[in-house]
């Protein structure tokens, strides 16, 4: 996902946004869900980028949100709640995919905003997952506790080969399974009567498949 930049009290350059066709669209995704999801929302995406534009919500205003919605998610997961998190989780996920195009759209990337934006991604990974592990272990239900942790395990080891890739300056954004597609997941397994554990097998297969593209391609580029 593209980085906010830091906060800032500097004024915008123009009280208008720039016209609605000329606004970004959605980053290029090369994941399994990534490219149909640009093709279905860009405009609505547009839309929504407008009204934030000219509410004059700051890109790291929405990263911290998406973090503190994160939060209540995995609050309410350690209540054994499944529905009402896994409906929460929407909301957070836009947050998390607007502020990327709110910063692009004033001119706010920065180091900074890179920094600040993949650090709260990992705790709010760390948060959903780390909640329904604890939930399930509560209750006795080895099996889905397993998977989260394991599921939590995997997400974070996809995002630390792209950041150690980034480190050596490799561009690694490859994956069958990522960000999108683990919100998707989460969304629909705690949202359907008897979906988190299929959804949760899915969060730690294809995140296994997803470790291993990026770390096979990291590996050829070193060796190139």
């Amino acid at each position: 996902m593209a980085a906010p930049g830091p906060p800032s009290d500097t004024p915008d350059v123009t009280d208008q946004p720039p016209r609605m066709r000329d606004l970004p669209a959605p980053r290029d995704n090369p994941s399994v869900a990534g490219p149909a999801m640009r093709w279905l929302f860009t405009w609505p995406y547009r839309f929504a980028l407008a009204g934030l534009y000219r509410a004059r919500v700051r890109a790291w205003q929405l990263t911290v949100a998406s973090l503190l919605a994160n939060g209540v998610v995995g609050a309410l997961l350690l209540t054994h709640r499944r529905l009402l998190p896994g409906l929460l989780l929407l909301p957070a996920g836009l947050l998390d995919i607007f502020d990327g195009g709110v910063a692009r759209l004033r001119g706010e990337e920065s180091k900074r905003g890179a920094l600040l934006d993949s650090t709260l991604d990992r705790a709010a990974d760390g948060i959903v997952l780390g909640c329904l592990f604890a939930s399930e272990a509560m209750l006795g239900r080895a099996p889905d506790a397993v998977l989260a942790l394991t599921a939590m395990v995997i997400s974070l080891l996809v995002s630390h080969l792209r950041a150690e890739g980034e480190a050596m300056g490799l561009e690694m954004t490859e994956g069958t399974f990522q960000r999108l597609e683990r919100y998707l997941a989460l969304i629909l397994g705690l949202s359907i009567p008897g979906g988190q554990r299929p959804a949760l097998a899915l969060l730690v297969i294809l995140g296994v498949v997803t470790a291993y593209q990026r770390l096979s391609a990291g590996l050829r580029r070193l060796s190139a």
